[in-house]
């Protein structure tokens, strides 16, 4: 049998971007503090960004 994947909603994941970006952590840290893997916040933190770069070109 496979392992059964999480998923966080969206509120979730923008609040995880939110304590990384206002308190400085590492990713690594909040993931900890959140009991994810720090992956999963890297690859929202990467999103965001890339959001925000799409939002301020047009």
């Amino acid at each position: 049998m496979g392992e059964t994947r999480r998923s966080f909603d969206p509120d979730f994941r923008a609040g995880a971007v939110r304590i990384v970006h206002e308190t400085r952590k590492s990713i690594a840290s909040v993931a900890k503090d959140l009991g994810i893997n720090a992956g999963t916040p890297a690859n929202w933190m990467q999103m965001d960004r890339l959001a925000r770069e799409r939002d301020t070109d047009g």
